[in-house]
């Protein structure tokens, strides 16, 4: 009798089978919750504590930084990926996790996977010389490269599975409530 692999693409396909039986049965067990401060590091450079995070009830320590800082064109020192970057790196790296996830869950084997994403600020808006210019996008494009043993159809359904279920993508594409509270101290 032959084994059945439980390691596709470097995820746990049991463990991801078990994390999915669990949370079907326990919406609670899904909850997830991160939490970041970030601290300015003077110009245009800041630095982001990743300590910790939750799943359920459970907190988990983390123990990460995440620097940024602008191109010497806008006023920075170039030391570090801007914010513009880290957010659409942020987009990327969720969508990797469900293109990769949702391979390995079907049994389908990657050789290669990029994704490449862009867009274009009109400073206008960010530095308040035109009322009429947003200062975000008006749009993100990206291109999805995809290598390994599936069939086109089956790689097509894991695209349209990550548009639908990429926490990341969903938080781009639809308005997300902000809640800000100011503090003077």
């Amino acid at each position: 009798m032959q084994a059945v692999a439980t390691n596709c693409n470097g995820i746990d396909t049991e463990a991801l089978k078990t994390t999915t039986a669990a949370v079907s049965h326990d919406p609670k067990k899904g909850l997830a919750r991160f939490v970041v401060a970030t601290d300015w590091k003077g110009g245009t450079q800041s630095e982001t504590r990743v300590e910790r995070w939750s799943l359920g009830e459970k907190q988990m320590p983390r123990a990460f930084t995440i620097r940024t800082d602008e191109p010497r064109e806008l006023l920075g020192k170039g030391a570090a990926p801007n914010p513009q970057e880290v957010l659409m790196a942020g987009l990327n790296s969720c969508m990797m996790v469900g293109y990769v996830a949702g391979c390995a869950a079907r049994g389908i084997e990657l050789e290669s996977l990029t994704i490449e994403t862009e867009g274009e600020l009109d400073l206008r808006g960010f530095l308040g010389l035109d009322e009429k210019v947003k200062p975000g996008y008006d749009e993100l494009r990206y291109v999805v490269r995809i290598k390994g043993n599936g069939t086109p159809e089956q790689f097509e359904e894991v695209h349209r599975t990550v548009m639908r279920t990429s926490p990341n993508y969903w938080n781009i594409a639809n308005p997300v409530q902000l809640r800000p509270r100011l503090v003077v101290e």
